[in-house]
């Protein structure tokens, strides 16, 4: 796969890895794509409004609330991605799994 710094391609996931490390590093270049960074925020920013304070030694503690998962590393997803010398080697790791839709 021939990818050159400052284009914008689309992936496709062809199969899922079997490694977690596989998994998380393709979810990873999905976040990266603009829709999902805008829900990524938004839900971002109703979490900080109603996470829980409590007591909790003569301070306020705030009980941090789960990250939202809103991408899924499944075979067949699709994801633009504006290729950057950073992440050149993250998608070269996951070249197998991936290809240019």
């Amino acid at each position: 796969m021939k990818l050159t710094p400052g284009t914008t391609v689309t992936l496709r996931v062809k199969t899922v890895p079997m490694t977690a490390k596989g998994r998380k590093t393709i979810e990873r270049l999905m976040r990266l794509n603009p829709k999902a960074q805008r829900t990524l925020d938004k839900v971002a920013k109703v979490r900080g409004r109603t996470t829980p304070l409590n007591q909790r030694g003569g301070r306020m503690w705030a009980s941090r609330m789960a990250a939202t998962k809103c991408v899924n590393c499944e075979a067949g997803a699709t994801f633009p991605l504006r290729i950057t010398p950073q992440i050149m080697p993250d998608v070269a790791s996951v070249g197998r799994y991936i290809e240019i839709a």
